[in-house]
């Protein structure tokens, strides 16, 4: 009996939903709780796997936190964060005008994603380095710089603290060790990897953080950083941030 041929066609995967088509959002199966919080000083990779492939979820269907992931913050530490996200929200709509009017060159505002970056830099260290994508300017406003020095830097005005050598948008504010963004996407994960293991290898208290899109993830920087976060065991918190843009 003849082998039956494997079809050597390219296989490309049905999307779920296309432009155009209505999304459907069923209830959330998950609830509080269902992902246990692994201890972080202690877990293996094989512990994490469920948490890659669900939800973990904090707030329940009456907005209130609870389970193993409820950080208990307190109502001035809520409050302050609620501050640092509105004080960005109004300036990436202040500067998205001023770009659309011709008043400049280049703009990228981080609409609903104001809270990935603020609330991460809110939990780290003062000593802990941050590189960012596009889309974290806010970590800046927790580290204490001030929305004129921002504006200074997108217009590339005598105050700009690099001088006009950067683009719009590519911040760098060494007081608060925020790493300047380089303009091809995804390079800052493997640069973040890279200063983790410097600091590991000259046994500082040190963590770095960073993030990328779901576009980038498709650079070799991403596969490369996640390779030598793994070999080395680098002290580096790497975040895939979904923003639907690729």
């Amino acid at each position: 009996m003849a082998a039956k041929k494997k079809d050597k066609t390219l296989h490309v995967p049905t999307a779920p939903f296309r432009p155009g088509d209505e999304a459907s959002f069923e209830p959330w199966p998950w609830k509080p709780g269902d992902l246990k919080r692994p201890n972080p000083k202690k877990c293996s990779a094989d512990d994490t796997i469920a948490h890659a492939h669900g939800l973990v979820r904090v707030l329940g269907d009456d907005d209130k936190a609870s389970g193993d992931w409820n950080p208990k913050l307190s109502a001035d530490e809520l409050r302050q964060g609620l501050e640092h996200m509105v004080r960005l929200r109004i300036f990436d709509d202040r500067m998205m005008k001023m770009q659309r009017t011709g008043k400049l060159s280049f703009y990228m505002r981080s609409f609903g994603e104001e809270c990935i970056a603020i609330a991460q830099t809110m939990a780290l260290e003062t000593q802990d380095w941050i590189f960012p994508s596009y889309r974290q300017p806010g970590a800046q406003f927790v580290r204490g710089r001030d929305m004129v020095s921002m504006i200074c830097h997108c217009i590339g005005n005598v105050e700009d603290n690099i001088k006009g050598r950067q683009m719009p948008v590519h911040y760098s504010y060494k007081e608060g060790r925020f790493i300047s963004i380089s303009s091809p996407v995804g390079t800052q994960f493997s640069q973040a990897v890279g200063v983790a293991m410097a600091s590991q290898y000259k046994g500082l208290d040190e963590v770095t953080i960073t993030w990328i899109g779901d576009g980038a993830s498709a650079e070799g920087d991403y596969h490369y950083a996640l390779n030598f976060a793994s070999i080395y065991k680098a002290p580096v918190i790497l975040n895939l941030v979904n923003n639907q843009w690729a």
